[in-house]
């Protein structure tokens, strides 16, 4: 393999196999196809909500190794428990690779997405890093060459659905619960159905008797539209480093310390259009000084940053 660099990563993701797996990692074995979630109907779309898989972590993951090249999700993108991904996917550059059931559940992503690692790194001498998310006993032989090709192969799977031969094939293995931080979310229940207010109006009686008092329904009235707040470039670049910080910090790093330009690059690389002169800033020391969630540390010439 050619010398290089900056190390650069591909990332291959098995959709199905990754939303399954959380699936039946909240509630329980064989969940999803007890279940018939695929079809996200019913009570069963909750549910799917409750086991989101959250992508971006795992893409912000891959990038602590390097700049992501390569970025690919496999699934039958038409099933709606993987159609509600789709935004999230492309958002992120991701390219989203169609595979349809050829047989039950069977979709043939393992074969496919083996085909196009090891084609990729024929091809594409200066891939060092091979990120493949999946837990499948079936990727074992695709890790095994991937490494013998020189490659670092890191693999992330879901508690309780990844093989152990397949984390002894890879150089590096990462639980997918590690990456994230998400509180149990909340879905609000359907509002129950409720008797109208009553309003009370007179009800013309006849001649010699007092007007009777009559109760009618009314609808409340509808809710007042939101404004949606401006964006805050500011807000959004002091998010963006604390993000970039907690990637960098799973790495090898001394009590939470950073170097303040590995910090940028990380940055960058989970958003290339971030640059602190157009915020206003002279230099990105001045920036990560005005971002009150972390600190700085300077040593002569060498500057750190870590979360506060």
């Amino acid at each position: 393999m050619a010398e290089q660099l900056d190390p650069r990563v591909a990332v291959y993701i098995d959709f199905d196999n990754i939303v399954i797996s959380q699936y039946d990692h909240v509630f329980g074995r064989s969940s999803f196809m007890k279940d018939k979630a695929r079809n996200a109907a019913g009570k069963t779309a909750e549910k799917l909500q409750l086991a989101t898989v959250d992508i971006g972590a795992v893409l912000d993951f891959a990038s602590s190794f390097g700049a992501v090249a390569i970025s690919r999700a496999y699934a039958d993108w038409a099933a709606p428990a993987n159609t509600r991904y789709q935004k999230q996917l492309i958002d992120r550059a991701v390219d989203l690779v169609q595979l349809f059931n050829t047989a039950g559940t069977k979709n043939g992503a393992d074969i496919r997405l083996a085909i196009d690692v090891v084609e990729d790194l024929f091809r594409l001498e200066d891939i060092t890093h091979v990120v493949i998310v999946a837990g499948d006993s079936d990727y074992i032989p695709l890790a095994q060459r991937a490494r013998r090709m020189g490659r670092v192969v890191v693999g992330i799977g879901v508690t309780g659905s990844t093989s152990a031969a397949f984390k002894s094939a890879c150089d590096e293995f990462s639980y997918y619960e590690d990456l994230v931080e998400t509180p149990p979310p909340v879905i609000e229940p359907e509002p129950a159905s409720e008797p109208l207010p009553a309003v009370e109006s007179a009800v013309e009686a006849p001649a010699g008797r007092a007007p009777a008092v009559a109760k009618t329904r009314r609808r409340a009235s509808a809710p007042a539209t939101v404004e949606l707040a401006p964006p805050d470039p500011q807000k959004d670049a002091a998010d963006l480093l604390v993000r970039a910080l907690k990637v960098a910090q799973r790495a090898d790093t001394v009590d939470g310390w950073v170097n303040a330009s590995s910090a940028k690059n990380q940055m960058k690389r989970l958003d290339a259009g971030f640059g602190e002169k157009k915020l206003g800033f002279k230099s990105f020391t001045d920036f990560v000084k005005s971002v009150k969630a972390v600190e700085m540390r300077e040593e002569g010439q060498q500057r750190s940053v870590r979360l506060r």
